[in-house]
This record gives C-alpha cells, sequence and structure tokens, in this order.
C-alpha cells in the first residue's frame, strides 16, 4: 500500500537516492531540503521532475521544521513514515575542531532528529500508528581515531534511537536505526575538516593519517570494488514496506567492522536493564535480530 513519507537532506546522496527509489515504488515522497530556491533548486527541480513534492525544511531551525511537517500535512492529509536523514560528516585531528564546529554537527546530526520528531509525533500519535527511521552509521557502534567526533554524534543517536522506540512501543510506532557503512556518496565533500588546523602538526606523524584514511577511501570508492551506496536505498525500502511490529531495531548496511556483533551484545544488555526497571513490555514487540 502507498505510504506518504517525509524524508530530511534528500538534496543529495543516500537521501536522493532513497527519495527517489521510494517514488519508483509507487509511494508518495516529500522529499525535503534547505534553500531548495538557492543553491539546491537544481537538485530540487531534478525530484520535483521526478514526480516528488520538494519541501523547504532546514532542520537546525525549529520553525523551519514545524513548517516543513505542517505543509506535508496539509498536502497530504496524513504522514506514514519519516526519514531522519539528514547529516554532515567530519574528519580530522579531534582536538582541532572547535568548539562551535561540534555544536554545528551536533545540531544538524542530533538535534535536527529531535526537532523532527517533536514535529511529527503528534500526527502519528493521533492516528495510532507510523514509522521513524533514522539513519546512523556503523561509527555509532565502532570507533574509528580522527572520526571520534562524527562518531558521537552517531553514538548520541543510538541512545536517542533506543528511548525513542521504547516510548512508543505501545502507540504502534515503529523506530527503527539503519547503519550504514563507508559508501561512495558526497559526504566528504561537504564535510567538516578541522578549523584549527595548526594543532595537527603537534600529533607528529599521526597527524598525517586522518588525510590517508580518506586517501584510502577515496581510492576504493573509485575501484572497480567501490560499495554500492543505493544498498542503503534498498534496505530503506523493504523497512518501509514490512508490517509495523515486524521490523528489526537495528539494520547495518554494508561492511560492520564488527557493528553486528556490538548490536547483538547491546540487545542482551538492553533486554536485562529493561527487564531490572520492570519494563521488559516495552520491548516485547522488539525482539527480533540487531540486524534485518
Amino acid at each position: 500500500m502507498p505510504k506518504n513519507i517525509l524524508i530530511t537532506g534528500a538534496s543529495s546522496g543516500f537521501g536522493r537516492d532513497t527519495a527517489q527509489t521510494l517514488a519508483r515504488a509507487g509511494h508518495r515522497v516529500f522529499a525535503s531540503m534547505r534553500d531548495s530556491a538557492g543553491r539546491n533548486q537544481p537538485h530540487a527541480d531534478t525530484l520535483r521532475a521526478g514526480g516528488l513534492h520538494v519541501i523547504e525544511l532546514d532542520v537546525t531551525d525549529d520553525a523551519s521544521v514545524e513548517r516543513g511537517v505542517a505543509l506535508v500535512l496539509q498536502n497530504a492529509g496524513r504522514l506514514d513514515v519519516l526519514i531522519n536523514n539528514a547529516g554532515i560528516g567530519s574528519a580530522g585531528v579531534s582536538e582541532a575542531f572547535t568548539t562551535r564546529q561540534v555544536q554545528a554537527l551536533f545540531d544538524v546530526n542530533v538535534f535536527g532528529i529531535q526537532r523532527t520528531l517533536r514535529a511529527v509525533l503528534p500526527a502519528f500519535r493521533k492516528q495510532g500508528e507510523g514509522l521513524v527511521v533514522n539513519i546512523g552509521s556503523i561509527l555509532g557502534r565502532v570507533t574509528f581515531p580522527f572520526f571520534g567526533l562524527y562518531g558521537a554524534s552517531k553514538f548520541a543517536i543510538e541512545a536517542l534511537t533506543d528511548s525513542y522506540r521504547y516510548e512508543l512501543s505501545t502507540l504502534g510506532i515503529d523506530v527503527v536505526l539503519v547503519q550504514p557503512s563507508h559508501y561512495p556518496t558526497n559526504i566528504f565533500v561537504s564535510a567538516q575538516w578541522p578549523a584549527d588546523a595548526a594543532r595537527a602538526p603537534g600529533y607528529g606523524e599521526a597527524g598525517a593519517i586522518p588525510d590517508k584514511m580518506v586517501q584510502t577511501l577515496m581510492a576504493l570508492f573509485a575501484s572497480d570494488h567501490a560499495p554500492n551506496p543505493h544498498d542503503v536505498a534498498d534496505a530503506i525500502v523493504q523497512l518501509v514496506e514490512q508490517a509495523n511490529g515486524t521490523r528489526p531495531a537495528r539494520w547495518v548496511v554494508g561492511q560492520s567492522f564488527g557493528a553486528d556483533a556490538v548490536n547483538a551484545q547491546a540487545a542482551s544488555v538492553q533486554a536485562q536493564a529493561l527487564e531490572s526497571l520492570g519494563l521488559a513490555y516495552l520491548a516485547e514487540t522488539k525482539r527480533r535480530s540487531a540486524t534485518a
């Protein structure tokens, strides 16, 4: 059955591919982005030409999020799925990032999800069903040196997603976390790099590691062995089309680097924690595999 779907950060990368894939699957997709009449207008025009609805929505602005969600509800009558995809990357010596940079990173990757959830959940609760898909990362489970600040934002999404899933479990609302691995998208083009680069030389040879890691990834992405970023869109389409209450809590997409093992162990620990709190019933419909 076709669903009304709102996806954030749909101008490029996973977001754009997922929006277009969902639309081809017959769903009514509201692809949101900021500056849709400015620098992102070419992307907006392409999506509109493909039959998608483009919504102006900046996840770092409360009023923009509320206006965007209200416009979707006004046009569609109801919303079935929220996909929190908007995000920015970050790579480099952690000390060399300023506090302002880290605040900006969390404002998009973490606070942006909270903003969209606050805007959408009243409608989901009123209709007694809905699906939230948060796009995390394997780096929310496994830490890579020099990607720690980005990973910290994705670790935060792990806790946020779990808590919302428990809190909404009795209301007919599913909350799922997708954990992509490394894929060739434009994340490094728009990623944060240290603003205080003068600190990196103090790390000696280790200070050159971030550039080497990125160069290695770029070489992989340009090779015949590059992972296919469409894997993520395919996984999200499958989640959208599953029945409520049957979806996994998490889905690792691509090379896991052990994130799947952490997921399995964390699920066991979480179950015990809820049991000790007398709240095991909040997870009863979620006792499924940590990966699909």
